[in-house]
């Protein structure tokens, strides 16, 4: 809810921006309406207030024209207790994994001989991979051979 600071019944007229300006009086601008120049005019003092603002609220011109404030809402402020406890406890969790990968990357950069023996290792697998699956495919094309063989074979027997 809004608190009255000052009292000015201000009448607002179509166009104009009412706002309180650094001095704390009321004073309005013109609108900028449908993409046009600029309006160069200065903004007009409307009713002298004198209000000190404080930090952490924002003030503003109320439907009757008199300068309100009201808390202003300010990022996590309405968050519970239990939901901040979950969130560095999280934190602390994701830190102690983050350490273990580094001191991985560390022992890894360590032995640059190790990682040439992995690669070669990995090619052999490759080629390795590559021949069985060859003569996995020779092993199929060379079965179909031979059961048409048969087939045919105890067909032409029937026949006879």
């Amino acid at each position: 809810m809004a608190t009255k600071v000052a009292r000015t019944g201000v009448r607002r007229e179509k166009g104009w921006l009412y706002y309180l300006d650094k001095k704390g009086h009321v004073s309005r601008a013109k609108m900028a309406r449908g993409g046009g120049k600029p309006s160069r005019a200065r903004p007009q003092l409307v009713a002298k207030a004198g209000v000190e603002r404080e930090e952490g609220w924002l003030y503003f011109i109320d439907k009757q024209g008199d300068v309100a404030r009201t808390r202003m809402a300010r990022r996590g402020s309405g968050r519970k207790k239990a939901a901040r406890r979950k969130t560095t406890r999280r934190k602390t969790a994701r830190k102690t994994t983050r350490r273990k990968s580094t001191a991985r990357k560390t022992a890894r950069r360590k032995s640059p001989t190790r990682r040439k023996a992995t690669r070669k290792s990995t090619a052999r697998r490759k080629t390795t991979r590559k021949s069985t699956a060859r003569r996995k495919t020779a092993k199929r094309t060379t079965r179909r051979k031979t059961t048409r063989r048969t087939t045919a074979r105890k067909t032409a027997r029937r026949r006879r």
